[in-house]
């Protein structure tokens, strides 16, 4: 908490929550009035205190218990606290990874200008999501090699394992924030590949098949490409012949 000439605001340092849930984040204050029945404006900002983009308001007409609001980014921001009772916390629904960022509450009394008061070093929100599989894909090279490629995200950034039939050790990995791709090289054997993605909150596994198209030998080749059409030469031969013959 900070306080100065009878004001003070208490908030925590961090607060966690889950990708796509909900989280509270907490925000009291005080004030050096015995009692306050002017109209009172509640702030929330983000990325940085007095100058930061406003993510919610709300304003208390004078006297009133309900602070109607002004301002609620993409709606999801609700007012849990109640101002009027030094209490300015917020609920902020359906997290994404964009959520994570420092915040600050502020609240403005009516009256005299200096009647407001602003959270300094605000409150960090961390978001956390167990491990996902975004994609796996298999791509292949101007050489006739084959690769698979495993892409996952999740908060810690998972760590992720290959496992399947034998096949090359050469393999890479690439990190972007809370997504992580890994790649295997070179495909050699027929089967199921499965991707394992592991972090402090989880796991998550993708799979898939893998089987290369083989021609036992070019004559067996020829034979399945020309003995269907040797058939339906000879079934139109069939045809001409017997329209002739009735004719």
């Amino acid at each position: 908490g900070v306080q100065c000439n009878g004001w003070s605001v208490h908030v925590p340092s961090d607060v966690t929550g889950e990708l796509g849930k909900m989280v509270i984040l907490p925000c009291t204050f005080t004030h050096p009035y015995k009692t306050f029945d002017r109209a009172l404006t509640a702030i929330w900002r983000i990325k940085e205190p007095y100058n930061g983009t406003i993510v919610f308001k709300c304003v208390s007409p004078s006297s009133s218990e309900l602070c109607k609001t002004a301002i609620s980014h993409k709606n999801k921001y609700k007012l849990l606290g109640n101002p009027r009772h030094k209490d300015l916390s917020i609920r902020v629904d359906n997290l994404t990874w964009s959520d994570s960022e420092r915040y600050f509450c502020r609240v403005e009394l009516a009256g005299d200008i200096h009647d407001k008061y602003e959270s300094r070093n605000g409150i960090k929100l961390h978001v956390i999501a167990a491990p996902r599989i975004i994609n796996i894909t298999v791509s292949s090279s101007r050489d006739h090699t084959f690769q698979a490629r495993c892409t996952a995200e999740g908060e810690p950034a998972p760590a992720l394992t290959w496992t399947g039939p034998p096949y090359s050790n050469l393999s890479s990995s690439s990190s972007s924030g809370h997504r992580v791709t890994k790649e295997l090289r070179s495909l050699t054997h027929d089967g199921k590949y499965t991707c394992t993605a592991v972090n402090s909150h989880g796991r998550a596994e993708g799979t898939l098949y893998f089987y290369k198209f083989r021609a036992s030998d070019s004559s067996s080749f020829m034979i399945l490409i020309f003995v269907p059409l040797g058939i339906k030469v000879l079934i139109l031969l069939v045809m001409l012949s017997f329209t002739l013959f009735c004719r």
